[in-house]
């Protein structure tokens, strides 16, 4: 650490600026088999580098901001979005910037607000969070850790935690046992530890050279029980500090330097070595899970909201009379104090001994995990006990990051239980008023360890396909890295337990969960199914890929050209009226640009149907599905496909057709007799008091809402968090 604040050789500076330039290629290069991944690792080696080496990050970010210019003077918008999320990435990570530097950024980025979205959108918030960071330098390391590691504190009071949902149909679960532990291999939950670390890089980014590293981490570990009284104390300035602007910069200067002299001096054995002092960004907290039944996100979320700031050493009496509300057990006597324990007792016939033996009598504190129903019950107490108010979005101090790893049947099911939450949530809003849920995909499939089957495969990655073309920085950090997850986990499952974890993935976690906060909105479609017979029973699924509709009493006979020429030897088994298919009937609103729909109908014989829900270059700005027909017989011309908002599909025959929605196996319906497809509602839209919520336009909206397409105010979309997201 001698060279932190020092000079750095002009070979790390070659160094450093030839990493940055090779990332850049591989953005201008033309997408290969590869590549992808390839540039994923050029951007994770830097990052390795500096939380290393934090001395490199002020060269760093000098080469960052050069590059940033010569982006915007040459107008190469496809390198802006890395090289922004590169930058504050660095920042975080660094220990001390100079003052010249942080202008010097934020001249840059204030220069960048002037283009058009998503560039402004991402360069504007990061303006905001650099002139903080220049106000109070390392508030935004400390808040990252103390939302990501709960250091309980009242000035900022947010918290954050890191799920992950593995689908056990694409993950083998001979695997998981490797993926878990590469996942949660983070050092131990001691918060003293990230306390620690976020007094010595805090003290370190605000005075640079004038603090002694070594002896302030000697300093910091052998503080004892004071360390969390100087963490608060620390707390405080920093936010004060935010809130005064850069006024008194001096008088600032001077308290840090007091609060770095009284670390010193009340260290109890300042003799004792220490060991290394560390300042690299830990890692956040992550709970791995397989995801197997249908209800453990709702749960985990339910049970994040409910127990994050409860614990047995924090609950007051409130807490525990609200605890004891749901206690299934028979301890009648310990819900009841001690005062009104002993009007009820019996006197003992023992000594005073006994007698102040049976006084003493407690029920140990602790908590336990009720039932479904219960922890409904606390949530509602939770909220009662904050007036009963409606929260905003910056009063709801939990954000949950759900991070799903799988191929389009995954994200099917994603878009499920999205649907499910938000139905159990219309009528009382109780874990979206505590809660802020995000939600993130890391796109892997099967096929990568399936041996090559005969044929084209059908792709399960096409809404990863989708996402990597709106954001190529999310193609180049996430996209191609999928297949090097399971083959890293694939060669950990084959080595001997003592090998330590690897933290690629975790590293992977943290930078996406950390950089992307720009969603891209995959619209959800849903989709009423009725099957034949008396019963005449229906079932309302969603999708958000694709559904397919397939004939199975269809012949699969594939003709050849030859089969359709009169007078040939084949021509006679082929019959052309034999193989036309099932006669269906359509009935479906046209999709427009102007958004004025036209109703249509049609009656035709197809073998199959096709109905994707993923936008075509030409028509991106349409919130519309394309209804592909297919045809077996080979005279005809090529398959009729067409855009429709919502479609209703059934048979005029006496013939049933198979729904398979998402490509998933589990959601395969047969017996079908007809399908009714529209874009899925949002179930919470109807029953908000207002329409002044999250779909308002601010002030003056109610003069402004005629203009809007109140149908795509109400349509419920899946939000996946990329780099720079797009516009719903």
């Amino acid at each position: 650490m001698e060279g932190t604040f020092g000079g750095v050789s002009s070979v790390v500076e070659s160094s450093l600026y030839h990493n940055v330039h090779s990332i850049l290629r591989e953005l201008d290069a033309e997408p290969q088999a590869g590549s992808a991944c390839n540039k994923g690792m050029l951007r994770w080696t830097l990052h390795n580098r500096v939380d290393s080496n934090p001395s490199i990050s002020v060269p760093l970010l000098r080469v960052l901001i050069k590059e940033l210019e010569k982006a915007e003077r040459i107008d190469s918008k496809i390198r802006i979005i890395p090289l922004l999320h590169t930058l504050v990435y660095t920042v975080l990570q660094s220990v001390f910037i100079p003052e010249d530097l942080y202008r010097r950024m934020y001249l840059c980025l204030e220069s960048l607000v002037k283009l058009p979205e998503p560039y402004c959108a991402v360069a504007l918030n990061y303006a905001r969070q650099m002139k903080m960071e220049q106000n109070a330098p390392g508030i935004l390391y400390q808040r990252r850790v103390s939302a990501e590691h709960n250091l309980c504190n009242d000035l900022y009071p947010l918290r954050e935690k890191v799920f992950v949902f593995v689908d056990p149909v694409v993950f083998p679960l001979s695997l998981v046992s490797a993926l878990k532990a590469d996942v949660e291999c983070a050092p131990g939950r001691d918060s003293m530890i990230y306390k620690r670390r976020v007094l010595l890089h805090t003290v370190l980014a605000g005075l640079g050279k004038k603090c002694q590293i070594d002896q302030l981490s000697q300093s910091l570990e052998h503080l004892g029980e004071e360390l969390d009284l100087h963490f608060q104390d620390l707390i405080t300035i920093l936010e004060q500090r935010t809130e005064d602007g850069p006024s008194d910069d001096n008088q600032y200067k001077t308290r840090l330097q007091e609060f770095y002299q009284d670390i010193l001096t009340a260290a109890k054995d300042p003799s004792c070595p220490a060991s290394q002092a560390e300042i690299q960004l830990p890692s956040p907290e992550v709970s791995f899970h397989v995801w197997t039944k249908e209800d453990v996100i709702w749960n985990e979320l339910v049970n994040f909201a409910l127990y994050t700031d409860r614990n047995p050493a924090s609950l007051d009496e409130d807490d525990l009379k609200r605890t004891s509300v749901v206690s299934t057990d028979s301890g009648i006597e310990g819900d009841m104090p001690i005062s009104e324990l002993s009007s009820i007792m019996l006197e003992s016939q023992g000594g005073p001994e006994e007698q102040s033996s049976s006084q003493s009598f407690y029920r140990r504190l602790c908590m336990r995990c009720p039932k479904a129903g219960n922890r409904m019950t606390l949530m509602m107490e939770a909220i009662k006990g904050n007036g009963g108010s409606s929260l905003t979005k910056e009063q709801r101090n939990l954000t949950a990051r759900i991070l799903v790893m799988g191929d389009d049947r995954t994200l099917g099911h994603l878009a499920r239980t999205l649907h499910t939450i938000r139905k159990r949530e219309a009528r009382h809003l109780l874990l979206t008023k505590r809660v802020n849920i995000e939600m993130y995909y890391i796109p892997m499939t099967d096929q990568t360890l399936s041996p090559v089957q005969e044929g084209v495969p059908e792709d399960m990655l096409t809404l990863a396909g989708y996402l990597g073309s709106v954001d190529p920085w999310y193609d180049c950090n996430i996209n191609g890295l999928g297949a090097m997850i399971l083959k890293l986990a694939q060669m950990k499952s084959t080595q001997s337990e003592s090998s330590g974890p690897n933290t690629f993935l975790l590293d992977i976690i943290s930078y996406y969960t950390r950089v992307s906060l720009h969603p891209v909105h995959l619209p959800i479609y849903s989709v009423k199914i009725c099957f034949s017979g008396l019963s005449s029973t229906t079932v309302e699924e969603v999708f958000v890929a694709q559904l397919t509709v397939d004939f199975p009493e269809v012949k699969r006979y594939k003709a050849t050209f030859k089969d359709t020429i009169k007078g040939s030897v084949r021509y006679k088994k082929y019959n052309p009226q034999e193989f036309h298919g099932t006669v269906v009937s359509i009935n479906y609103r046209k999709a427009s640009i102007s958004d004025r729909e036209k109703e249509m109908g049609m009656s035709l014989a197809t073998s199959g149907m096709l109905i994707s829900v993923l936008p075509s270059c030409r028509v991106r700005s349409l919130h519309s599905v394309s209804i592909s027909l297919q045809d077996m017989n080979p005279t005809r011309p090529s398959t009729q496909s067409f855009r429709a908002v919502s479609a209703n599909i059934r048979v005029l025959e006496e013939q049933t057709f198979t729904v398979c929605l998402d490509k998933d196996p589990r959601k395969t319906f047969r017996n079908v007799h007809s399908i009714k497809v529209s874009p899925c509602l949002d179930p919470g839209y109807s029953h908000q008091p207002s329409t002044k919520s999250k779909y308002s336009l601010g002030e003056g909206s109610e003069s402004l809402g005629k203009y809007v397409n109140k149908t795509l105010n109400k349509t419920l979309t899946l939000p996946i968090n990329t780099f720079c997201g797009t516009d719903q």
